[in-house]
């Protein structure tokens, strides 16, 4: 049995950048963190050479290609993985439109587990490029690269996308008061609405062309911000987060709306110094970046919506539990 545990993250700036049809030209990128909120896969050998796949329903098939289960579908084929297996997911967090790259931590910690399966270790860099293709390549996804990344890294991360197809995932090093600091800043609410962000994404990537603008300032802000946070100013996240929320409202009709419009004003009144819809936007979680006195004032202003306490994980994707043993022998 393989058990692995893959992070979900919260996207603090430059999201929108990490779009193809915008980084192979002009290069993005995202300041980014993975969060103490997991994703578990969990890969079991059968005695019979059925595959069975738990998650929120239950398949039972004798061929890979007959699953429902797109990511399982294609995180089988890509590492070997043919029959005999019962694969669960489970997540903290219930997955869909949250948000927190749920969907890439479930495809990393999927081919993290399988590869593990068949006996092979791999890479972070390895796991990421590999989610990217069956999300992007293989399953047509119209989103970008930063969840997969950050799932199979974990820590803060400056990520870099091109221009081109390179990809570096540079740890922000924080000292131990630095990163305490900024987890102090950081509040997460449940807008109680759930979204799927593809249409968001495509209507994004239609409107890359006549959205420059928007997104090459997304793309300095997350340079700015990580720059500073390496100098030890946790406070200018929050700064830029507010500038970069109103130019990534634009990138796409679906990405706000009046209600989270208004919690996000409602937000700034109280004294928080940056709030955005994290994710493509649309609902999910609104993550707010507020100093330790004014968060009571910010807590009782968005007090309609659900307070979910977070805390940074400084690691990726991991293996919690291998045991191989082969029940026929």
């Amino acid at each position: 049995m393989i058990i692995t545990q893959t992070p979900l993250r919260i996207g603090l700036l430059g999201g929108g950048t990490d779009l193809p049809g915008y980084y192979r030209q002009h290069g993005g990128r995202v300041l980014n963190c993975a969060i103490d909120k997991y994703v578990y896969v969990i890969v079991k050998q059968r005695f019979d050479e059925d595959i069975y796949v738990n998650y929120s329903k239950k398949e039972i098939v004798s061929r890979v290609g007959d699953l429902e289960h797109e990511l399982v579908r294609e995180a089988m084929r890509m590492t070997g993985v043919t029959s005999g297996v019962e694969i669960t997911t489970l997540a903290d967090i219930p997955s869909a439109g949250s948000g927190l790259g749920s969907s890439s931590a479930v495809t990393v910690g999927l081919l993290h587990a399988l590869f593990a399966y068949q006996g092979r270790q791999v890479s972070a860099e390895e796991l990421a490029d590999r989610a990217c293709a069956i999300e992007i390549d293989r399953c047509g996804k119209p989103i970008g690269k930063q969840d997969q990344y950050i799932a199979a890294f974990g820590g803060i991360r400056d990520i870099r996308f091109g221009p081109g197809e390179e990809v570096v995932a540079e740890e922000v090093e924080l000292s131990a008061a630095d990163r305490r600091a900024l987890q102090r800043t950081v509040l997460l609410f449940y807008t109680g609405i759930t979204r799927s962000a593809d249409p968001i994404l495509a209507e994004q990537n239609a409107n890359i062309k006549a959205r420059r603008p928007q997104l090459d300032l997304l793309r300095d802000l997350a340079v700015f911000a990580a720059d500073r946070l390496r100098d030890g100013d946790a406070g200018a996240v929050g700064a830029a987060m507010r500038e970069s929320w109103e130019a990534k409202r634009k990138l796409a009709s679906g990405v706000s709306n009046d209600r989270i419009d208004g919690a996000v004003a409602r937000a700034l009144d109280a004294g928080a110094s940056g709030a955005k819809l994290t994710g493509a936007g649309g609902g999910g979680f609104l993550l707010v970046i507020c100093p330790m006195e004014r968060q009571h004032a910010v807590r009782e202003s968005l007090a309609d919506m659900r307070e979910l306490p977070v805390k940074l994980d400084r690691l990726g994707s991991r293996i919690v539990l291998n045991v191989l043993r082969d029940i026929w022998g």
